[in-house]
């Protein structure tokens, strides 16, 4: 879905404080249920979001033309938007990277902790995903450091599903975020981070698109999902996520679902054909277990088409869009037989 923005930004401080004014968008709301082994999808429902600085009282550094601010973010999905934003007068470091780990159990070590106790801007998710880093935050305290928490600005806490990076509304949210934060460090080259801004949500399109065109051709087609990382996305393209709400939480979260919430996964699965039930499996490969590895075998064994998503952009070099405009692709084309296409 394509989304314009218009941004008016004249040079002097005053402008910058009232920059925000300028920018709009439309967003979709989420609501959070109750957890239980009910199934069905959680609807997104349009509203105007106000926009919402924070930050510290951090003074602006003193910019020049050669100014580079200094940027870590937790995990690369950030950290990619953040570079896509800052340009060459930001040098974003990301911490968590690696395709073969688990971002929820992930170890900081000290020179995690250096570069941010040094960092102008620290990006974190939030919500219980990344607390290694809230800590490594706290034992560095800078005082002259701004910090994005993701769940903060979006008003998420601990024990709400923290993949936020899997809507489009939150990252629209965070990346709107970003620039606020990335220009109020450096208000002398405001003009070249609104063009950045500008080129970015440009450089979002075919990702926006592509979710429109899902949720055009394919709203109420039924899937599973082994984790609560797909939820956000599938209520964006109007999918009908079947899968209990208790198993998905369990999994991400590194726990066993009941027995109730697995056999009811399993019999929404195994039959395709019998009403009701799901067509497509999506399954995290980045933070697979015991249990969803048997539930990935019995899909294939079934020909479930699977559709593999990750935590963390892979490879780790590619941008944000790229690696989601990828994995939407996949989903696209595994949907198209439900419909006998």
């Amino acid at each position: 879905m394509k989304r314009g923005f218009k941004i008016t930004l004249t040079v002097g401080i005053v402008a910058i404080a009232i920059g925000s004014a300028y920018v709009a968008s439309r967003y979709l709301q989420s609501s959070a249920g109750p957890l239980s082994c009910l199934s069905g999808a959680l609807p997104y429902t349009p509203t105007q979001v106000p926009i919402n600085q924070h930050g510290t009282n951090q003074q602006p550094i003193q910019s020049s033309a050669s100014t580079v601010i200094q940027i870590v973010a937790g995990e690369n999905f950030w950290g990619s938007l953040a570079s896509q934003l800052g340009g060459n007068h930001t040098s974003v470091f990301s911490i968590v990277t690696d395709p073969n780990a688990d971002p929820h159990e992930y170890e900081s070590n000290s020179a995690d902790a250096q570069a941010v106790a040094k960092a102008n801007l620290v990006i974190v998710n939030g919500a219980g995903y990344d607390d290694w880093a809230l800590h490594l935050i706290a034992a560095g305290n800078s005082q002259n450091q701004k910090i994005l928490n993701v769940a903060d600005l979006l008003g998420k806490k601990a024990g709400d599903n923290p993949h936020f990076w899997y809507s489009p509304t939150f990252v629209n949210d965070t990346i709107h975020q970003m620039f606020l934060d990335i220009v109020s460090i450096d208000q002398a080259n405001s003009a070249y981070y609104a063009q950045q801004y500008a080129n970015l949500n440009a450089s979002l399109g075919p990702y926006n698109s592509r979710i429109l065109e899902i949720s055009q051709k394919f709203a109420g087609i039924r899937v599973a999902s082994t984790e609560s990382i797909f939820e956000y996305l599938a209520n964006a393209m109007h999918l009908d996520l079947i899968s209990p709400p208790a198993f998905m939480k369990a999994v991400a979260e590194g726990n066993d679902p009941s027995p109730g919430c697995i056999a009811l996964f399993e019999s929404q699965l195994l039959n395709p054909a019998s009403p009701g039930n799901a067509t497509v499996l999506v399954y995290n490969a980045q933070t697979s277990s015991p249990l969803t590895l048997q539930i990935r075998s019995e899909a294939a064994s079934h020909n479930i088409p699977i559709i593999p998503v990750t935590e963390t952009i892979q490879p780790p070099d590619v941008p944000f869009q790229d690696w989601m405009n990828g994995q939407l692709l996949q989903l696209q084309n595994a949907l198209n037989p439900t419909l006998g296409q």
